[in-house]
């Protein structure tokens, strides 16, 4: 009786609208920079109170997974990745909107976003308390190696130049580096009381792909195509040979995306960049991505929106939060008297499974409602360079403020997008060193953290079976890309002997 209670209320017109309610307030989250999935799960929070435990915590779900897919459509369209999950969608998302394929392009994204949703919702399902209790083996040790093996992303996206790539890369460390260190020190603040706290993620996305394109495009120099007007294409985003294709990049991606998901504190970012990087790795076609194929996409859209049930399934079977989002989803289970942990599934049973039915709904209803919005959506990019970018401007401005509340984090905003302008001068790529940005902090943590456990020695980390497979990983992939980037340049030198011939 009481599931057939449950089911009834998550399957009723009320739980429906609210389901999709919160799906559109999050992709219009998830679409404007600076804005996030926490921002709106916060603003929403004290309604889910009033409302009934699988209404008040579907609506929060729905908030997560409509933000998570949202920033996927400025990210295509402005490429300015919407959220952190979206930045590896832009590499090859925004060079098809350029080549006026933008409606194809969201349809890929939205198309496989939801895939990707499905298949996380159905792992969390079937394997919630096995995956959780493999979760439970990873330690700093863990971590560390995750993180560097993730840092190899830099090496295979580091473009024409390793060094280049290291150079960037090394910025975007120290930047990770300002604040205050693990260990209490205080490091590259110049008695700036602002820098306390670090840098955070938002400024910097906000400054290098927004403030640092449209300055770039005033000058002349990249992104021609954003705000111009073309005939963009509409209808099917991939015929069933491309599905085929690449359903095993799919099946990678979201299995990546689950994997991170589960581990607390790595996040979409993450998730995106390594599938992204592995797609690239195992392709055909290397040196295609970047130019507007479907396979970066894929592999970024599917890998992000899979973290969404692979967060939930610690929260759950733990009772350990995966993400900021969890985070919220928590304190919203614990208000409504749902305790997460090894007894959910005895104590709450019933609900929890009307909450996966919730996090089904909500990919059907995110996937429909961008679907609708597609010609809408295109709309954008009619719109004169002259009206647009002011606009961008000022959203950027708003969403930097709303992050922190600081006029702070609004400098930084302009003065990374004047730095992104000048590094792309001189010739260096900026993925490299939001990647380190993004990986640094971690990786630091988790090393302080593995050689406090070990009172200083090195010997776990190649002695525990995760860590050394994911350092030995490392070491494979750096070593492929050099071998990669000596061919390349090989074959270069022969082509220019024989044309001297």
């Amino acid at each position: 009786m009481m599931m057939e209670g449950i089911m009834s209320v998550v399957t009723s017109p009320s739980c429906w609208a609210l389901i999709a309610l919160g799906t559109v307030i999050g992709l219009i989250f998830g679409a404007i920079p600076g804005l996030s999935a926490p921002m709106a799960m916060v603003l929403c929070l004290p309604m889910s109170f009033a409302l009934e435990p699988v209404e008040g915590i579907s609506l929060l779900i729905a908030l997560y997974v409509g933000s998570t897919s949202g920033g996927l459509i400025s990210a295509i369209l402005l490429e300015i990745p919407g959220t952190p999950a979206s930045i590896a969608t832009v590499f090859d998302g925004g060079p098809m909107a350029r080549n006026g394929e933008a409606g194809r392009a969201l349809g890929i994204g939205i198309l496989y976003s939801f895939i990707g949703g499905v298949i996380s919702t159905v792992a969390l399902v079937i394997g919630a308390k096995a995956l959780a209790s493999f979760a439970l083996k990873f330690t700093p040790f863990e971590y560390f190696a995750i993180a560097v093996f993730s840092l190899t992303v830099i090496a295979s996206l580091a473009g024409k130049s390793i060094i280049d790539g290291l150079i960037s890369g090394v910025l975007g460390f120290l930047v990770a580096m300002v604040g205050m260190s693990p260990l209490g020190q205080v490091r590259f603040t110049f008695g700036n009381h602002n820098l306390l706290s670090g840098i955070d993620t938002v400024p910097i996305l906000i400054g290098i792909y927004a403030i640092g394109a449209i300055i770039s495009n005033a000058f002349g120099d990249v992104n021609k195509g954003v705000g111009e007007k073309k005939s963009y294409k509409l209808g099917m985003p991939v015929t069933w040979k491309e599905f085929i294709d690449q359903s095993w990049n799919a099946i990678r991606s979201a299995v990546i995306g689950i994997v991170i998901g589960i581990l607390p504190g790595i996040g979409g970012s993450t998730a995106g960049l390594l599938s992204y990087t592995m797609a690239k790795d195992s392709s055909k076609y290397p040196e295609k991505f970047g130019t507007g194929i479907i396979d970066g996409v894929v592999a970024s859209e599917t890998a992000n929106n899979a973290v969404v049930g692979g967060s939930m399934i610690p929260l759950l079977t733990l009772g350990i939060p995966g993400s900021t989002p969890a985070c919220l989803l928590l304190a919203g289970l614990t208000i409504h008297g749902i305790t997460p942990g090894p007894l959910v599934f005895k104590n709450n049973g019933v609900f929890i499974y009307g909450l996966f039915a919730a996090v089904f709904i909500a990919n059907i209803a995110f996937a429909v409602i961008e679907t609708a919005g597609i010609k809408a959506f295109v709309k954008l990019l009619d719109i004169p360079k002259w009206i647009l970018y002011p606009v961008i401007i000022a959203m950027c401005v708003i969403g930097a403020y709303a992050n922190n509340n600081r006029y702070f984090d609004v400098i930084l905003v302009f003065a990374f997008g004047l730095a992104t302008y000048l590094l792309k001068k001189v010739g260096l790529n900026t993925t490299p060193f939001i990647i380190a940005y993004i990986l640094g902090t971690l990786a630091e943590t988790n090393l302080i953290r593995a050689l406090s456990q070990s009172q200083g020695s090195w010997l776990p980390f190649i002695t525990r079976p995760i860590s050394a497979v994911m350092l030995a990983a490392s070491v494979l992939s750096v070593t492929l890309v050099i071998r990669k980037h000596i061919k390349a340049k090989r074959a270069g030198k022969e082509i220019e002997a024989d044309e001297e011939d």
